[in-house]
């Protein structure tokens, strides 16, 4: 049996990736899911995770993102694209990489090893970044004070930002521009996936 296409849609809160993510995977009929929260014991973690009220260190909140992503992993994307279903993800490993790492200063090489113990082998066929200039970040985000991340300043955003862009330079990444509109990023998108083996 073939196995399926594994497409991450990827970038800082307010990118647009998750309207494309699931966009992408109603057109192709694949699996669309989400980092964190799509398992049950995922909801728990998110619930801890995004509560800016909880007190938490960087590398703890680090090990609460890849503990969902390693269950994840396991009981949701493998299953699927070892049955030959794609998966369209709204966020993978990357996010914890440019948020805990660039973004926390969690150090990257020990967030790369807790990462490849957490997906194995499971790596994106292609991950789509969608960036976005943080004046748009600004005019667009909610400014949540109930959210960990929502709370954060555009200093905070702009580590993410470049992080993802450093990220970003790997061949598996493209880059697209996320300040277009909703209708122009949807082809540009669409063009970026055409030649995934669906």
């Amino acid at each position: 049996m073939t196995r399926g296409v594994f497409l991450v849609f990827e970038g800082i809160d307010v990118s647009g990736k998750s309207t494309q993510a699931r966009r992408v995977a109603a057109a192709r009929d694949a699996l669309f899911t989400f980092e964190p929260g799509d398992t049950p014991f995922g909801r728990e973690l998110r619930h801890w995770v995004l509560d800016a009220a909880t007190p938490m260190a960087p590398a703890t909140e680090a090990l609460v993102m890849l503990s969902d992503r390693s269950h994840h992993v396991r009981r949701v994307i493998e299953p699927a694209l070892s049955e030959g279903r794609s998966v369209v993800s709204d966020r993978y490993y990357a996010s914890t990489l440019a948020y805990q790492g660039y973004g926390r200063g969690v150090d990257l090489e020990l967030l790369r090893a807790a990462t490849a113990l957490a997906i194995g082998t499971v790596h994106p066929t292609l991950t789509v970044l969608l960036d976005v200039p943080l004046e748009v970040v600004n005019e667009r985000r909610a400014h949540d004070a109930k959210d960990r991340f929502e709370k954060e300043d555009l200093a905070f955003h702009q580590r993410v930002r470049e992080g993802y862009l450093e990220l970003a330079q790997d061949p598996s990444w493209v880059v697209l521009d996320g300040s277009l509109s909703e209708v122009e990023v949807a082809r540009e998108v669409d063009v970026a996936v055409a030649h995934l083996a669906w």
